[in-house]
This record gives structure tokens, C-alpha cells and sequence, in this order.
């Protein structure tokens, strides 16, 4: 029986998936928590095979607590759930440790199937991504999804398009002030722009605000 612990705020979204695999023969969700914190707290006394994490959890955002389980449980498979676009975030999330992405929209099966995939070892993104991706690498198309940001910086964007100060970010990414503002400068100049409040407005656009 595959253990899966859920991290998402929305109470629906944590009833649901139980839900879901009450009558499972294979996949039981053991649990679910709403912040950061009781992820960690969860994972730290019940073992868990596969996390579902949404990216946007209150104290502790998801790709922060994604790179630190991946460093003290590395046994456990997280796969990101959530409701930003697949072609901004699957690839980020994936380098930083994930070894799946899916978003809100898809059906009961897909989740079922993707938990059974990552359990057993694989990587899950959708067809579609997976064929983009292909395109985009032999060079015939260009995609914003090659906008050359690393996992860092897209994590840094996202935290200045919520609102936080450098010194916030610094805190909840455990770097210094200084490197914020490294990042900073560097995202001006890969989205071209010479203010934080166009970075701002282009984050948005990019749906990563």
C-alpha cells in the first residue's frame, strides 16, 4: 500500500483526495496538513512513500519545503499539486526535487497514476508538457517557458510578486540579504526590465504572481 500524505490549505482539496482512495487497493492518504511546519512535523514521525504538496503553503512556501525534505528524507516522493501553470513551474519544481507536477485541473485517474508512477521511480509531467518540452529543446519554437530562469530565481520572483521585503526572503530562503538582492538584479536583466515594480508586473503576466 502506497502511503500518501496531502499539504494543501484548502480543505476541500485535503477532503477530496481522501476521499478519492478510500476504497483504493493500492494508495492510502494517511493524513493531511495545512502549513509547512505540520509537513514537516507529519513527515518526521509517520513514514510517508509520496507527499502531494500544493506550491502556495502558508509559513513554509512549497518549493522551500520541497528542497529541505529532498536534503532529510530523500526516500520520500513529492509530487507538486497545484493551480499555477504546468509550463512555468513543472520544470523548476522537478530540478529542485519534485518527481512529479501536476495541476488542479486534472482527472481523478492522472493522480492516480502519476502517484504510481513516482512510487515505483519515474518522473511525471503530462503528455503535453513532455512534447513541448521535446520541441522546444530541438529549437524549432521558442517558449516562455525558456525565459532562462533558474529554480532559485523563479522562487525569489514568486516571493517579491506576494509582497516580501528582501529581508523576509532572505529569512524564509535561509540566504543573506545580499544574494536577494543578487537575484533581484539578476531577474531585471533576464525579464528586462530596470524597476521592481515592472519586475512585478512581469511576473504577472508570466501567471507567476
Amino acid at each position: 500500500m502506497i502511503k500518501v500524505l496531502v499539504a494543501d490549505h484548502h480543505p476541500i482539496i485535503r477532503t477530496g483526495l481522501k476521499m478519492l482512495f478510500e476504497s483504493s487497493p493500492d494508495i492510502q492518504v494517511i493524513g493531511s496538513v495545512t502549513t509547512g511546519k505540520e509537513l514537516f512535523d507529519f513527515v518526521g514521525r509517520t513514514k510517508i512513500d509520496v507527499v502531494l504538496s500544493e506550491i502556495d503553503l502558508p509559513e513554509l512556501n512549497g518549493i522551500t519545503a520541497l528542497r529541505t525534505l529532498k536534503k532529510e528524507y530523500t526516500d520520500v516522493k513529492v509530487i507538486m499539486f497545484s493551480s499555477h501553470p504546468e509550463e512555468i513551474y513543472a520544470v523548476s519544481t522537478i530540478k529542485a526535487g519534485a518527481s512529479g507536477y501536476l495541476t488542479k485541473t486534472v482527472s481523478t485517474q492522472t493522480i492516480k497514476d502519476a502517484i504510481m508512477k513516482v512510487y515505483n521511480g519515474g518522473i511525471y509531467i503530462s503528455n503535453n508538457l513532455a512534447q513541448r518540452l521535446a520541441f522546444d529543446e530541438r529549437g524549432n519554437k521558442p517558449s516562455k517557458l525558456y525565459k532562462k530562469l533558474s529554480t532559485r530565481e523563479v522562487e525569489v520572483l514568486k516571493l517579491l510578486s506576494s509582497g516580501r521585503r528582501n529581508k523576509e526572503i532572505a529569512e524564509e530562503l535561509e540566504i543573506n540579504e545580499k544574494t536577494v538582492s543578487t537575484y533581484k538584479a539578476r531577474l531585471m536583466k533576464k525579464l528586462n526590465v530596470t524597476n521592481l515594480v515592472d519586475l512585478i508586473n512581469q511576473a504577472r503576466h508570466l501567471e507567476l504572481g
